[in-house]
């Protein structure tokens, strides 16, 4: 057995191994750290492009498989993702030598959102592309925030960027941290601001039921600073019955008739709305993006956008140049006068939700057709 003691400081370079690498969130931990001056490596049982090729682009060393000679002796931290499992030859090897490791979202909370403005963007559904909508709008304030997401945003090309102080914006997810921690990995962010989009039954694996997943949901508002604020959905049912759990936080609503936040649909798309803050015309948005979730989402990130102080005029220019993330209704090719669209929805809502939102794009007589693929 190996006895380690490390002391280091804060700004010290580390060398890091992460485990389950190739994963979206993990892949963005890893760029983070690259970033931020440490020495990255990773295994992860598939590698295989893109997200190899975007983390080999990053100067991060890749291997195949989780074989413990993969681990150098002199690693200063493991990052677990909540891929591995006790018994995997990496992790055991790990724990048997007594090598430091924590889960993703705690190293980044300790060295990445410590000392940052966390907007942390959370819900069941849309959470991707509203934290890339806020993260462009910041960066086209020149505010060059920092930013962790779900996907590849077309505006900035990579899922994740260590950006300037003092903002950071991340997708706050609710699924779990690692196999030692059950706790979702949103618990662990701290945000000033939190966006709740919308809250349902999901992640059937780990949570027993609608009041399982609200529970995390409360949790995270409790950590939300009195001073800070929590923008949400007045028209989610499911948001009301969590915030009458309890709320310490001043709030902001959008999207009903009574809202903070409002918008006026001029094509039925959602294609070009008029956008009212407090009752007031603020601006009109038009950008290729169609359905009523993405106006939502735009509200969302709006609002969170003006309380930090960019100007609304400045926040909506920047959602009419906003390209979306990639595999939200992206446009693969056009052939014969058929439109092929990729799209990540999964969950019967979202995947409701962004039909609709495709229907009054082309009409009531064209016919879409819908692919799924359905895992084990």
């Amino acid at each position: 057995m190996i006895l380690r003691f490390i002391v280091r400081d804060e700004d010290e370079a580390m060398r890091i191994h992460i485990l389950g690498i190739c994963g979206t969130f993990m892949a963005g931990i890893a760029m983070l750290a690259k970033q931020a001056g440490h020495d990255v490596s990773g295994s992860d049982q598939n590698v295989y492009p893109p997200m190899s090729t975007q983390l080999q682009e990053q100067g991060i060393t890749l291997l195949q498989g989780y074989d413990p000679a993969h681990i150098d002796a002199s690693v200063d931290y493991v990052i677990v993702g909540n891929v591995i499992r006790r018994g995997n030859p990496a992790m055991e090897y790990v724990m048997e030598q007594r090598i430091p490791y924590v889960s993703g979202p705690e190293w980044l909370a300790k060295h990445v959102l410590q000392n940052r403005r966390v907007l942390a963007v959370s819900g069941t559904h849309c959470k991707t592309t509203t934290t890339c909508m806020l993260a462009w709008v910041l960066d086209a304030a020149g505010l060059h925030p920092g930013f962790l997401v779900g996907g590849v945003p077309e505006n900035f090309g990579v899922s994740a960027r260590i950006g300037q102080e003092p903002f950071f914006v991340i997708e706050a997810d609710e699924y779990d941290s690692a196999f030692f921690d059950k706790r979702s990995k949103f618990i662990h962010y701290r945000p000033e601001v939190l966006i709740l989009n919308n809250l349902e039954f999901d992640h059937a694996d780990i949570f027993a039921d609608l009041e399982d997943v609200t529970r995390q949901f409360h949790y995270l508002i409790r950590t939300v600073p009195a001073n800070g604020r929590i923008v949400y959905h007045a028209q989610d049912v499911n948001l009301h019955t969590l915030l009458d759990k309890g709320c310490w936080t001043p709030l902001i609503t959008f999207g009903d008739a009574d809202a903070q936040w409002q918008a006026k649909l001029i094509k039925e798309d959602g294609s070009c709305f008029d956008v009212y803050q407090g009752g007031v015309l603020a601006g009109r948005v038009t950008w290729h993006l169609v359905g009523l979730h993405n106006v939502n989402n735009a509200l969302a990130a709006l609002a969170v956008a003006v309380h930090v102080g960019v100007p609304v005029h400045s926040a909506i220019s920047a959602l009419a140049i906003f390209e979306n993330v990639k595999r939200r209704l992206e446009i693969k090719g056009r052939v014969n006068g058929v439109t092929i669209y990729d799209d990540f929805a999964h969950h019967p809502t979202a995947i409701a939700t962004t039909l609709a939102g495709l229907r009054a794009k082309v009409g009531k007589q064209a016919r879409i057709i819908a692919v799924l693929e359905f895992g084990s």
